[in-house]
Parts: C-alpha cells; sequence; structure tokens
C-alpha cells in the first residue's frame, strides 16, 4: 500500500511540475527487427516449427508465431496492416533493418537474403504505396550475417535498386558504395536525414574491426553534419546497431571500442542540430543518453522494440523474449524536436488463441509524466528509473513490450540504468560499479519535490 501511494504522489509532483505543452503537428512510424522465418509451419512436430528456433523444442505456436521463433508471414503481415489501420497516412516511415532469420549461414545465401528484402519492400510499397520510407540495413541484411564490408557489393547493389523508389540518384549511388545516404527529410529546405550503416562497426563483423574508418562513414557524417549546421538544418540520425551496452546482458557492447568511442565524440560535437536518433537491434524498448562533457543531456538514440518475437540465445540472458511492437512518433515539424512516443504491441498469446489485435501498450508522456521526450524529459526518466522503483518497473515491462512482467531487482536496476546512462565503457563501468545512483538533475530536484509534497500533502 505504502509503494502505490509513493507512486501516486510522484506522479501527482510531475503533473504539476511539468504542466503545460504544445500541440504535436506531425508523426511517423518506425518499425524494425521484421526477421521473417519462411520456413514457420504448423505440424504435430514441436521440433520442426521453424529453423529460427535451433534446437529448443515450440510447443506454443500458433498462427501469428512463437516466442522460440522468429515471425511467420502471418505475423509480418499484420504488423504492417496494423500501421496502416492505426495511422494511415503517416509523414514517412524509419524502417531500421534486420529482415533475415536467425539461422545458421548454410540455411541462407545471398539469393535467400536479397528475396526476403524483396518481398518485405514490395509489402510495405503495396500498404503505403506513397509514403516516404527512409530505410536501413541490419546486420542480418547481408550474407554471411553481421559481415557487412566497406565497399560495393552484390547486396548492396541489389536493395539500393528495390528502394530506387525511396531514394533519389545520389542516394542510390552512395547507398550502392557504403549502405548509407542523406536526403533533405520530405525534401524540405531545413530538414536532414541521415541514415547510416551501423553494422560496419559492429562488434561481430570481423572484415572492418580493423579498418581505422569503414567506408568512410565517419568522416563523411562529420561533414555532412557539419554543413547541415552551416545551412542552419535539424538532423534526425536512423541506423541499425546502436553504440553503448545492452541491458539483457551486463558488459556486452554493440560496437568495437574505437567505433564507440568515435560515434559518441561526433553526437557529442554535433548534437546542437541533432534532434533525434533512431535504432533498433535490441528487440527491446529501451533508449540510451548522450550527456556533454560536463554532464548535461544533450541527445537521446530511441531503440524502438522489435517484430520478431525471439528469444535471443545471447549466452547469459534468461528470458530475452518480447511481444511484436510497432510504434509512432509525434514531432514538432518546425523544430523536429520529438514530443511523444506512442507503442502499439500484439499480444502473441492472445492473438494465436483468439485474434490479431494490435492495442496501445503506452504514450510516453502519460506514462512517464514528462513534458515531450526531450534528451532533458528522457534524462528525468532515466533519473526517477534510479530513484523510483515504481517507474523502473513500469520500465522494465515495457523493455519486453509486456512479455516479462517480474519484478526489476537491484541487478536489473543497474543493467537498465547504466544502459540507458552510459556509451562509453569507462562511464558504463563506473555506473555499474556506483550501483546507478540518480545523477546531478535528480537530486538537485529534490527539495524542489519536497516542497511540493509538502503543500500538497502537509500530513505526510
Amino acid at each position: 500500500m505504502a509503494r502505490v501511494r509513493a507512486c501516486f504522489i510522484w506522479n501527482v509532483f510531475l503533473v504539476l511540475f511539468f504542466k503545460g505543452g504544445v500541440a504535436l503537428t506531425g508523426n511517423f512510424w518506425h518499425i524494425t527487427d521484421l526477421h521473417w522465418d519462411p520456413s514457420y509451419r504448423l505440424g504435430d512436430d514441436p521440433t520442426s516449427v521453424c529453423n529460427s528456433s535451433g534446437n529448443r523444442p515450440v510447443q506454443g505456436a500458433g498462427k501469428f508465431g512463437d516466442y522460440a521463433c522468429d515471425s511467420p508471414w502471418d505475423l509480418i503481415n499484420s504488423s504492417i496492416y496494423a500501421m496502416k489501420n492505426i495511422l494511415p497516412d503517416p509523414d514517412f516511415i524509419l524502417w531500421t533493418g534486420d529482415d533475415t532469420p536467425h539461422v545458421p549461414n548454410e540455411q541462407l545465401g545471398e539469393k535467400a537474403v536479397v528475396d526476403i528484402i524483396r518481398n518485405l519492400t514490395q509489402t510495405i510499397k503495396e500498404v503505403f504505396p506513397t509514403t516516404k520510407v527512409y530505410s536501413a540495413l541490419g546486420n542480418h541484411d547481408y550474407h554471411p550475417k553481421s559481415q557487412l564490408p566497406a565497399g560495393p557489393n552484390y547486396i548492396y547493389n541489389q536493395t539500393a535498386e528495390m528502394w530506387k523508389q525511396w531514394l533519389d540518384p545520389e542516394s542510390q549511388n552512395l547507398f550502392k558504395i557504403g549502405g548509407y545516404y542523406t536526403e533533405r527529410l520530405l525534401n524540405r529546405p531545413g530538414y536532414r536525414m541521415l541514415v547510416l550503416n551501423t553494422n560496419l562497426y559492429y562488434s561481430r563483423n570481423k572484415v572492418t574491426q580493423d579498418l581505422p574508418d569503414p567506408a568512410n562513414q565517419f568522416d563523411w557524417m562529420d561533414k555532412e553534419l557539419t554543413n547541415a549546421a552551416n545551412q542552419k538544418e535539424k538532423v534526425y540520425i536512423v541506423g541499425h546497431v546502436p553504440p553503448g551496452f545492452f541491458e539483457k546482458k551486463r558488459q556486452t557492447m554493440w560496437f568495437h571500442q574505437n567505433f564507440n568511442v568515435r560515434y559518441q565524440e561526433l553526437i557529442q560535437k554535433h548534437h546542437a542540430i541533432i534532434m533525434g536518433q533512431f535504432f533498433g537491434h535490441h528487440h527491446t524498448d529501451s533508449f540510451h543518453m548522450f550527456y556533454s562533457p560536463d554532464g548535461s543531456p544533450i541527445s537521446t538514440m530511441f531503440l524502438s522494440p522489435g517484430v520478431t518475437p525471439w528469444k535471443t540465445t545471447l549466452p547469459g540472458v534468461v528470458d530475452g523474449a518480447n511481444n511484436p511492437g510497432i510504434r509512432i512518433f509525434e514531432y514538432d515539424t518546425d523544430s523536429l524536436l520529438v514530443k511523444d512516443i506512442v507503442t502499439y504491441y500484439l499480444n502473441l498469446t492472445y492473438a494465436n488463441v483468439a485474434q490479431a489485435r494490435w492495442e496501445k501498450e503506452y504514450r510516453l508522456t502519460e506514462a512517464f509524466r514528462v513534458p515531450d521526450a526531450s534528451p532533458t524529459s528522457m534524462n528525468v526518466i532515466l533519473d526517477r528509473m534510479a530513484q523510483d522503483s515504481c517507474i523502473l518497473q513500469k520500465y522494465h515491462d515495457f523493455n519486453s513490450v509486456s512479455y516479462d512482467l517480474s519484478t526489476c531487482n537491484a541487478d536489473c536496476r543497474i543493467d537498465h540504468v547504466c544502459a540507458a546512462r552510459a556509451i562509453d565503457q569507462k562511464d558504463y563501468d563506473q555506473c555499474v560499479k556506483d550501483g546507478a545512483p540518480p545523477t546531478g538533475l535528480f537530486v538537485a530536484m529534490l527539495p524542489v519535490i519536497s516542497v511540493v509534497l509538502s503543500i500538497a500533502w502537509p500530513s505526510l
């Protein structure tokens, strides 16, 4: 009862503290990590339902999938049509890759990878024929997986041709060389989209690990952001594999260390014009904060949940499945500030026994009582996670798209908070060592909280 009362008091304070706001004027979809498994089939043998289950038996398989498997076509189709039903005319769509299943390389091949990307591309085009799509490759969108090269190749070339409808000629040429590109956002002056190939920095990519700047992407990124600043442009950055750490497995960094440092330096250098970063890869719902050298929050990387429910086989992760998720971002069309996030999900168990019902899981500003999704607001959420068990539990539940509802204990808190707070290895290690305490921002707010509570509840 005391815990419920404490949560209520804290939420009332935040309503008072953040009262006000401006109407939202634009929105876009983000869909990621579809991981279509064409081998998925229902039958009497639980060991032969899908190749992506590996040697794990699949006991609860249904039409829309199973937590041990990647997405069957019915789930893929359902997710894309749910987007059309919920928000039929978005300003644009972000699609951040990982289209093929989690299977050994020998079960795929170049042709299979290209065919899967083509089928998903065609479906999105059919459902959203006039919508601009900004697409990024995932580490599973190549053969062999994760070994994306720093130069022209068959898959880059074929994918650029498939995405010709969405890419201008210059973007097509650049994509064929390195798998990345930039364009004016919706062809509007003053707004820019950078779509990166961060698979070049992936810790499992052995092809690029010894290169100082794979495909010259860091140098290109620095120049493009410098030019954007000179032109007074605001920028969104899109990619698949994020820098920093995975909240489900302590000390799991996705980039090679030198690339991780370089990426963070570029964000710190150009943060004034970067209004949001949008990535996938985790399959979970999370975010990463970037700070200035003096500790001020300067940028947020939003990690959207995946469509695939696949339970990861990463050693050390106890139960890494998730419900399928898709996400709407609401933004200020003048400043590109991310104003709100609405996540929709499919309860896979219910879908298999009843119907595919995509429903709203949560709206960020309502669930966490903040005015928007700015870096300042996201940092408030992070500090509250470090301090308040109610908020931490809510974040933990959303992290797996309402699949893992177990209690988030002290170790769980450290994993969530430190992965969201620290991009750099040294900062992450210190956060873990200190037990993920709240930052100075939260501590500075404590006197204000005390005053508000003493006025609202003088008997406490």
